[in-house]
């Protein structure tokens, strides 16, 4: 299989890690030669309640049974994806009552752009550097890294960029920004949290000017961090809310959500003035709420801080510069790529399966399906921090 993988498929990278999938269950995925890794990383923040739950499983089987694609997205009333929005719009509990489904979190970015641009009649937008938002044209224009758009220019103009937490650059959000495209936490950066109310103080010059705020919990969303959604931790409200990974719970979903009358503009002049075709699909929706009912069901969200004290409690380690994050999602940093990568090269070949990031290159991801047990933890920590050591005791 491996052979006909570097024959035909198309690779994101000069050597990707090759390992092949037959099967995943609960925190493991193994091969067909019987292998297994404790998957620390969740598919990147997709598989929030573990492989092959049996709940997601039966609820994308009695969907499938039904019917797969009736009509393009907007049209039609579907119950997996009218039920799927309604609870989540019930959760969010705010100003953010209407939801628009994608196919992935890129495809929520270009659409969130866009109706911030028609709302508000302007025509530049805001992000931080070191920010990602996907890899389509218009989320790799607000993206915060020069080096991932090398060859890919021109990308869309009136695009500039701030530095997170630094609240002396929100005067670059003026009275022709359209809208500020931030993360509650920077993730492909190496998890850095906002500090000193800063995203209070974004959303307070966005009122200010007349922008409008999009907040990107596409990696964050649906009890990764211990919250529901991460921006409740920090006490304000987005106007548009942006959606995907663990929101199809493994399948391919993607969502923007918005205050009302701001989704109201793909309504009219012109009508369709957004439009998917398979963007809210409704075996995706039916596994994304089974995904989230099984979260709440099983109070997964308020066993993240026993489940976050025991990563900060056992990850030390000499080499290990710096371990921050909250809840289930950490970055794990070290002097150089050259550390980073030897120790995930280790830490893969003893079973356990972790990445680094896009935007840095001395760290490694912590995010592995809420549904681990402290015990599994422990596991996870005793092969990291063995891995660790291996490299650190071969320096």
């Amino acid at each position: 299989m491996k052979d006909l993988f570097d024959r035909y498929l198309a690779h994101t990278s000069e050597e990707p890690i090759g390992m092949e999938i037959e099967r995943g269950e609960g925190i493991y995925l193994y091969s067909p030669d019987g292998k297994k890794w404790l998957d620390f990383i969740s598919g990147i923040c997709v598989m929030n309640v573990g492989h092959n739950a049996p709940e997601v499983v039966k609820a994308i089987q009695r969907q499938a049974a039904l019917y797969l694609h009736p009509m393009v997205y907007g049209e039609a009333v579907m119950a997996p994806q009218v039920n799927y929005g309604a609870k989540i719009i019930e959760l969010l509990n705010n100003r953010l009552r209407r939801i628009y489904f994608t196919n992935s979190g890129a495809e929520a970015t270009e659409g969130a752009l866009k109706i911030a641009k028609k709302y508000t009649g302007r025509g530049e937008l805001v992000s931080c550097y070191n920010a990602y938002h996907g890899s389509t044209h218009g989320a790799l224009s607000v993206g915060g890294n020069p080096k991932k758009k090398v060859g890919y220019g021109p990308l869309l103009p009136g695009v500039s960029h701030i530095r997170f937490n630094h609240p002396e650059d929100l005067s670059q959000i003026t009275e022709n920004t359209a809208a500020v495209i931030i993360e509650t936490i920077q993730g492909t950066a190496g998890i850095i949290l906002p500090r000193d109310n800063y995203l209070k103080k974004v959303r307070q010059r966005c009122d200010e000017t007349g922008a409008l705020m999009i907040l990107d919990e596409i990696q964050t969303g649906f009890g990764r961090t211990g919250y529901m959604f991460a921006f409740q931790a920090f006490d304000f409200e987005p106007d548009i809310l942006l959606l995907a990974k663990s929101l199809g719970g493994g399948l391919p979903l993607g969502a923007f959500v918005a205050r009302e009358e701001i989704m109201a503009v793909i309504q009219k002049n012109p009508m369709f003035g957004h439009i998917t075709t398979f963007g809210g699909n409704p075996v995706s929706c039916a596994a994304g709420l089974a995904s989230l009912t099984k979260i709440l069901d099983d109070e997964l969200v308020a066993k993240m801080p026993a489940k976050a004290a025991i990563l900060r409690q056992r990850l030390q380690h000499p080499a290990i510069q710096e371990l921050r994050g909250m809840g289930l999602l950490f970055g794990l940093i070290f002097d150089s790529f050259e550390f980073a990568e030897a120790v995930r090269k280790v830490a893969f070949d003893k079973g356990l399966l972790t990445l680094g990031f896009i935007n840095i290159d001395n760290g490694l991801r912590i995010s592995p399906p809420l549904t681990i047990t402290e015990e599994e933890l422990h596991t996870a920590c005793d092969l990291m921090l063995a891995s660790v050591e291996e490299v650190w005791s071969g320096n």
